[in-house]
């Protein structure tokens, strides 16, 4: 603190911007001060309550730099633009709008007028930033509309045109663009229809609606209707254009509108801006700011109105707040409303930015439950793994549970759980094949060798662990299973017996004792319970299919489309019985009738 406590007793009494210093010189935090003696000095000084965090930036400062400027309004660009290329560690940060569209008027010959996600700073003129995507592309979409600009990417230099390097497009073939590639359309036409279109971008539709009038009747009075129509057509289009804005007040100046709503729960600040042109509202815009440590709400709109200052090349020359900030980023008027239309509109601008703190809210609180309950699963899946003494974190467990009746429609299912979470797309059913009666053990057997036959086949990704449903016999035969395919030593198996709720572990010939409120347990007992339940499932499904089935089908050389057939001419198996084979062979062949009628009156 030597080195800072010689800085401060040399610091001027003069507006200013300063800069905090780690060890590393690095720099980690860029102020402004109408005097800088007294706002730095404040930072160490013993009487000062300061927050835990400016707390924590104090003790990381080794050494501060300063530069001494004229005006507050230099102080803040300089500030603003330090903080920009400097991204120091606990300076406010813009969250908000780094993605939103703009309109951008290109710097060349024949501008191009299109939407884009960049500013670059090239001589081109942006409009924007708009929240909404879909009315941005409506805005280009009128002026595509009103005026026939070019759309292609050439460079058309007057040297290259004279060249006749290009050729007509389509666009030109059908009256959306003049052709000026092939100069068909001079550019003192060209720049005035730019014009036009810069005027409704800032919102003066009035004066290019005058325009149009002039054009549409001059136009009328030397006969030429079709190009009066398509002027007609024009103002028509700004029109509708001009009914969808809000109208505030036709009498009102430009103007815009800057709110800003706090947060000290979150540290952050919600603004709001507005653009009012001809008296209606033309542009609107949210931005949020993470503040790390203390600032003031004159601080946070000073900083918001530096920040749509360079974004949007410059600010109306008046300025409406709900309360004055620190300081201004140039010469304009900035003014407090008390009452009146102005008024209004900084309410307005206050509902909106508290609306959106509102939302943000929201949403920032939905992510926190969400990585708190991932955090929470992640405790769960590192207390099982401590609990079973497993090598690996288990993100992947798989569970087999087996159901028949009385060795009859014996079936399986493996349900699958990744991150403590049941994944149901990957859940597997299987119908048993080799094994007759009532043997669990030779179905796990089957069930296993067929589940992971299949998975290192398709060389797809093996579980940490393996839970079987039933006690040490069952998970013996599991374990052995595997070790025949090699992987007993790489899958962690388990048993979960269903009275005690006791664990078996294939290394360990004791079961394992659970609390009844573990964690481990309850996760164990729930992939238990599910594969329970979705073999259940389908084991009653095949019972049910299988007494819906007709007894035709048990005939040897009897299919669906054969039983069909029968049913269509007889009607029902009795009437089927009652019938000489003379009649069942006019259906199916001889040999197939004697086999049907045999075996019908066997049954009976």
């Amino acid at each position: 603190m030597s080195n800072i406590t010689d800085q401060l007793a040399l610091l001027p009494h003069d507006c200013g911007v300063y800069r905090f210093l780690d060890k590393d010189k690095k720099v980690i935090y860029v102020g402004k001060a109408k005097d800088l003696k007294k706002r730095v000095s404040q930072y160490f000084s013993k009487g000062k309550n300061l927050s835990v965090k400016t707390k924590r930036m104090v003790s990381r400062i080794y050494s501060l730099e300063y530069v001494v400027v004229e005006t507050e309004s230099d102080a803040l660009l300089l500030e603003n633009n330090l903080i920009k290329t400097l991204q120091p560690r606990y300076n406010i940060l813009l969250r908000d709008d780094k993605t939103f569209p703009w309109i951008c008027i290109k710097n060349e010959p024949f501008p191009r007028v299109f939407q884009t996600r960049k500013t670059i700073k090239d001589g081109s003129v942006y409009f924007g930033p708009y929240t909404s995507a879909y009315y941005c592309k409506q805005l280009l979409q009128l002026v595509h509309t009103l005026y026939p600009l070019r759309t292609c990417s050439l460079v058309l230099t007057p040297k290259a045109i004279a060249a006749g390097k290009y050729r007509k497009c389509l666009q030109a073939h059908i009256g959306r663009c003049l052709a000026p590639c092939v100069g068909e359309e001079t550019t003192e036409q060209y720049d005035g229809y730019i014009r036009s279109v810069v005027n409704i971008l800032k919102g003066d539709v009035s004066s290019v609606r005058a325009l149009l009038e002039e054009q549409m009747k001059e136009a009328s009075r030397s006969m030429d209707f079709e190009q009066a129509h398509k002027y007609k057509e024009q103002w028509e289009a700004l029109t509708r254009y001009r009914t969808k804005s809000v109208i505030v007040n036709p009498r009102l100046p430009n103007l815009d509108v800057f709110s800003l709503v706090m947060d000290q729960a979150s540290s952050m600040a919600f603004g709001n801006f507005m653009r009012v042109a001809g008296g209606a509202v033309v542009q609107s815009l949210n931005v949020k700011y993470k503040l790390n440590i203390e600032e003031e709400p004159q601080d946070v709109l000073s900083l918001f109105m530096a920040d749509m200052q360079e974004q949007l090349g410059g600010l109306s020359d008046q300025i409406v707040v709900p309360f004055l900030p620190e300081a201004v980023p140039g010469r304009y008027k900035v003014s407090v409303p008390r009452k009146g239309d102005k008024q209004t509109l900084v309410a307005l601008s206050l509902r909106n930015a508290g609306n959106y703190k509102r939302e943000q809210l929201r949403l920032m609180e939905v992510r926190d439950r969400a990585a708190a309950t991932e955090k929470r699963k992640k405790q769960i899946l590192t207390r099982l793994k401590e609990d079973l003494r497993m090598k690996e974190l288990p993100v992947h467990i798989e569970c087999f549970d087996n159901s028949n009746l009385q060795g009859s429609y014996p079936v399986s299912a493996c349900v699958v759980f990744r991150n403590g979470t049941a994944s149901k797309k990957e859940y597997r059913l299987f119908t048993i094949k080799n094994v007759e009666g009532p043997d669990d053990y030779a179905t796990f057997t089957e069930v296993i060798t067929r589940r992971y036959t299949r998975l290192m086949k398709e060389r797809n990704p093996l579980p940490q662990l393996v839970v079987v449903d039933g006690g040490k016999g069952q998970l013996s035969t599991v374990y052995n299973a595997l070790n025949r395919l090699g992987l007993a030593e790489k899958i962690t198996v388990v048993g979960l017996a269903e009275k005690m709720e006791e664990i078996y572990l294939a290394t360990d010939k004791t079961p394992l004792f659970l609390e009844k409120n573990s964690s481990s347990l309850r996760l164990l007992m729930q992939l238990r319970n599910e594969a329970h339940r979705f073999s259940l499932t389908f084991h009653r499904k095949k019972r049910s299919q299988s007494m819906r089935r007709s007894v035709l089908l048990d005939i040897p050389g009897v299919g669906p489309r054969t039983m069909e057939k029968l049913m269509k001419r007889f009607g029902s198996v009795k009437k089927m019985a009652e019938a000489p084979t003379e009649e069942l062979s006019q259906v199916v062949s001889e040999k197939l009738a004697n086999t049907i009628a045999a075996f019908l009156k066997n049954r009976q």
